[in-house]
C-alpha cells in the first residue's frame, strides 16, 4: 500500500461539490495545525450544527447517580458488573438512562472502556441473568407503549458486544439502552430528554441524533467519577444509526479519547456528495426525528449541503478514529465510507499522525491501522467478532 499525498487525497474528492476540510469558507487554506484548531474545526462543527444536528440547549439538569447493584464475580470472578441509573430530573419517577458497566476483576487500577448504546435493552448484550430487564417500547396498534422486556431476549445481541472477549483483553464495556435517551420513533419528542431539555421545539432544533451523542456525553460524566474505568481513555463506540451518534458525540466532546464507527452510512461517515447507498431523502422521510430540521432542506440537494463524512471524521482529529464497512452492506456505502475516512487523513497530517495513506480500499479482512484505522469484512449490516478484533487490536494500540 502506497503513501499518498495531500494532492491525491484532495483529488479523491475532487468534485466542486465536496467540501473540502483545508479551506476556510473565506476561502483561505487551512496549512497548519493552529489554523484548523482555531479557525476551521470550529467552523464545521458550526455548520454540522446548523445543517444536520442541530444545536444542544445549555440547559442545566440536576442530574444525579444511582448505584443499583455492584457484582463482584461476575463471569466467575472475571469481572465486576455494576449498574448505574442516572437521574435527569430530581423525581424518582423523572426520565433516567441505565448503565451497564463491566470491568476486569483483576486489573491493577482504573482500565480503558468503550462507550456505546445498544438498540433494544442492556440485558441483550449478554445472557448474564443480574442484568435488570429494560423498559423497552413497543407498538401496540397504532401507538408505542412502555414494557418490561421479555426474558427470552435476554443476550439476543451477545455477538454484537463480545462482552468477555472485551473483558479478558482488559477493557471496560459501558452501554445504555438508545431508548432510555430518546425513543426511536417519529413521535418521540415528548418521551425524550430533548423534551426536558428545550420543551418548545422548532425545526433548527436537535434530533435524536443529537440526542444520543448528548446521552454518551453524560455518560462520560459519570466514568470520570466512575474509580474502575480510566475517563481520559474512554472509546465511544456505535454502529448504524447509533455509529452516527458516537460519531456526533466526539466530535462535539473531545474528552473522548477514540472513536468508532461501525457501518454508520450516510448521516454518518458516508459521503453525501457520491449519492451512493441511503439518500438523505430516505432518512428524512423514513426516520425524521433523528437530524434537525435544516437537514430537510438537502433532500434531493445533496449537492448543497456543506459538510461531509469526511469532516465529521476529521472533527475527531487528532484523536484516533476507526470506520469498519461490510462488503455486502450497500446501504452505507462502504466505498464512500472508506474515501471520507481517506480524505480525512489530511486533517491528522497536520498534526504530525498518519491517516490511511492509501489511495484504494483494502482488501476485505485487511485491516489498516494507523491514528486512523479502517476494515471491510465479509458479511451484511451487522457488528461481529471480526469487527470487535480489530476494534480490540487498535484500541490496544492507540490507548495504552
Amino acid at each position: 500500500m502506497k503513501t499518498i499525498a495531500i494532492s491525491l487525497l484532495a483529488a479523491l474528492l475532487g468534485n466542486a461539490a465536496t467540501p473540502s476540510p483545508l479551506v476556510l469558507l473565506n476561502g483561505q487554506q487551512v496549512t497548519d495545525a493552529k489554523t484548523w484548531t482555531k479557525l476551521r474545526r470550529p467552523e464545521i462543527l458550526r455548520l454540522f450544527e446548523d445543517n444536520v444536528h442541530g444545536h444542544v440547549p445549555q440547559t442545566r439538569l440536576p442530574i444525579r447517580y444511582e448505584t443499583v447493584s455492584v457484582e463482584k464475580n461476575a463471569f466467575g470472578g472475571r469481572a465486576i458488573r455494576k449498574q448505574i441509573t442516572v437521574h435527569f430530573s430530581k423525581t424518582a419517577d423523572g426520565p433516567k438512562m441505565h448503565m451497564l458497566i463491566y470491568a476486569p476483576a483483576k486489573s491493577k487500577g482504573k482500565v480503558a472502556a468503550f462507550l456505546g448504546l445498544n438498540f433494544d435493552g442492556n440485558h441483550t448484550v449478554h445472557a448474564d441473568p443480574g442484568i435488570r430487564l429494560a423498559e423497552v417500547w413497543r407498538r401496540d396498534n397504532q401507538s408505542q407503549i412502555r414494557v418490561t422486556a421479555d426474558e427470552s431476549t435476554r443476550g439476543s445481541a451477545a455477538s454484537q458486544w463480545q462482552v468477555e472477549k472485551i473483558i479478558k483483553e482488559g477493557f471496560a464495556l459501558v452501554t445504555i439502552y438508545r431508548n432510555d435517551i430518546e425513543p426511536d420513533f417519529a413521535t418521540s419528542f415528548p418521551y425524550s430528554v430533548r423534551a426536558l431539555l428545550q420543551p418548545a421545539a422548532n425545526a433548527a432544533d436537535w434530533g435524536a441524533i443529537g440526542a444520543w451523542a448528548w446521552g454518551l456525553s453524560r455518560a462520560l460524566d459519570y466514568l470520570e467519577k466512575e474509580p474502575l474505568i480510566d475517563s481520559k481513555k474512554v472509546a465511544v463506540f456505535g454502529h448504524s444509526r447509533l455509529g452516527k451518534a458516537a460519531m456526533w458525540a466526539a466530535a462535539q466532546d473531545q474528552r473522548f479519547a477514540m472513536a468508532i464507527s461501525n457501518n454508520s452510512g450516510q448521516g454518518g461517515v458516508a459521503l453525501a456528495h457520491r449519492k451512493v447507498g441511503e439518500t438523505i431523502e430516505h432518512l428524512n422521510t423514513a426516520f425524521p426525528h433523528w437530524f434537525s430540521g435544516n437537514y430537510k432542506k438537502f433532500t434531493n440537494h445533496q449537492d448543497d449541503l456543506p459538510v461531509d463524512g469526511h469532516l465529521l471524521i476529521a472533527l475527531v482529529a487528532p484523536r484516533p478514529a476507526y470506520v469498519a464497512s461490510a462488503q455486502e452492506d450497500n446501504g452505507a456505502d462502504p466505498q464512500g465510507e472508506f474515501e471520507a475516512t481517506a480524505a480525512a487523513g489530511e486533517v491528522y497530517e497536520l498534526f504530525g499522525k498518519q491517516g490511511l495513506a492509501v489511495k484504494e480500499m483494502p482488501l476485505v479482512h485487511d485491516p489498516i491501522m494507523n491514528t486512523l484505522g479502517y476494515h471491510i469484512r465479509a458479511g451484511k449490516h451487522d457488528v461481529t467478532a471480526f469487527d470487535w478484533e480489530q476494534y480490540l487490536k487498535f484500541a490496544t494500540k492507540q490507548l495504552r
